[in-house]
């Protein structure tokens, strides 16, 4: 049997123009209590290969921060959940509606693919966008929520079956997450540094059988044993709460280290060369697990690295990003996708240039 090709066509990204870096830097060190824990934090901000991180918190009055006077978070408590949810109502839309627009002309979309894991509003996100695109209650929709920082994965792979299976399908993903709506009083190094990461961004692709750009190939899901303790993500009554363990890039570097694993990553038999890896850049330590367990070359994931320094962690956006800036290079032919997220598991495909 004969299957159609399923490519990746287009990417754009958006994000707000509020860097919140250096902010939440100067809110989170004085409340670390211990002198040494509060040095550690200061040599992991450094360290940390991010130097902007955007949200769509606005400014306070007086021009300053989110947790400056009059500012969203200069409350005690922080706002609830549900002050929280309404402002990803507001905010979550615009962004993604940012993201398609850097697409230009869209064609007729037969079929909306969005993931999101950072609020929840219903009517759907996807609802609000198919609104506001004028796409008609006919066009098929899939809300993909919560699953975290691989959920882009999971798109692409629910847009490549749509195109597989149906003639002439024409499939519009978007990635949405505002994960600055989630800062929680916390004083503790782990969840401070974990908060160090995550940034707000969208991004939106075109999935088609056109052959254009990079034809979605073999997808795979690796989930690593006894594991699923080391990423959490809680809704509780200030937000969503990340819990995301610094033993998480040790236990990745060692499951690399493991030739079926790593077999299950880069496919078996193996065929061309891999050319292009598309990391989702959850942190640098997290890329280094990933460059040093998988024996890649130093720039190996140089795009996955630039996204870490100018976006942060965006949650499932940020392999979008990565793939945005590979589909930018003229040299890549073979190539793989992968995200880490919840489980702990291992999502991602093979993909490859076409046209």
């Amino acid at each position: 049997m004969t299957h159609r090709i399923a490519c990746l066509n287009a990417v754009a990204t958006a994000v707000p123009d509020h860097d919140i870096h250096r902010a939440f830097i100067a809110w989170a060190e004085p409340r670390i209590a211990d002198a040494r824990e509060r040095a550690l934090f200061r040599r992991m901000t450094e360290r940390s290969g991010i130097a902007q991180r955007w949200s769509v918190l606005p400014p306070g009055p007086d021009g300053g921060s989110p947790v400056s006077a009059g500012g969203f978070y200069a409350t005690d408590p922080l706002p609830p959940t549900s002050v929280r949810m309404a402002l990803y109502a507001r905010e979550a839309p615009r962004l993604a509606l940012a993201a398609i627009d850097g697409l230009g002309e869209i064609g007729a979309i037969s079929h909306l693919v969005v993931a999101s894991c950072t609020g929840f509003v219903a009517p759907g996100i996807d609802q609000i966008i198919a609104a506001a695109l004028g796409l008609g209650g006919a066009v098929e929709r899939t809300l993909i929520g919560f699953m975290g920082c691989y959920a882009a994965v999971a798109a692409l792979r629910t847009a490549r079956h749509i195109v597989r299976s149906t003639p002439d399908a024409r499939v519009l993903v978007v990635t949405v997450e505002l994960s600055t709506l989630h800062l929680q009083p916390d004083n503790a190094l782990e969840p401070l540094l974990s908060m160090l990461q995550f940034g707000d961004g969208a991004a939106a692709a075109i999935v088609s059988a056109e052959p254009v750009g990079f034809a979605l190939d073999r997808f795979f899901c690796a989930t690593l044993p006894e594991s699923d303790a080391l990423i959490r993500w809680t809704i509780g009554d200030q937000g969503f709460a990340m819990h995301l363990s610094g033993e998480v890039p040790g236990r990745i570097g060692q499951a690399l280290a493991d030739p079926d694993f790593a077999a299950t990553l880069r496919g078996e038999p193996p065929g061309d060369p891999i050319d292009a890896w598309a990391v989702h850049a959850g942190g640098r330590s997290i890329l280094d697990a990933v460059e040093h367990g998988l024996g890649l070359a130093p720039d190996a994931l140089a795009e996955s690295r630039e996204v870490l320094a100018r976006h942060g962690n965006m949650s499932s956006s940020t392999l979008m990003f990565v793939l945005a800036a590979l589909l930018e290079r003229h040299d890549v032919r073979n190539g793989i996708a992968m995200a880490f997220g919840p489980g702990l598991a291992a999502e991602g495909f093979n993909f490859r240039a076409v046209g």
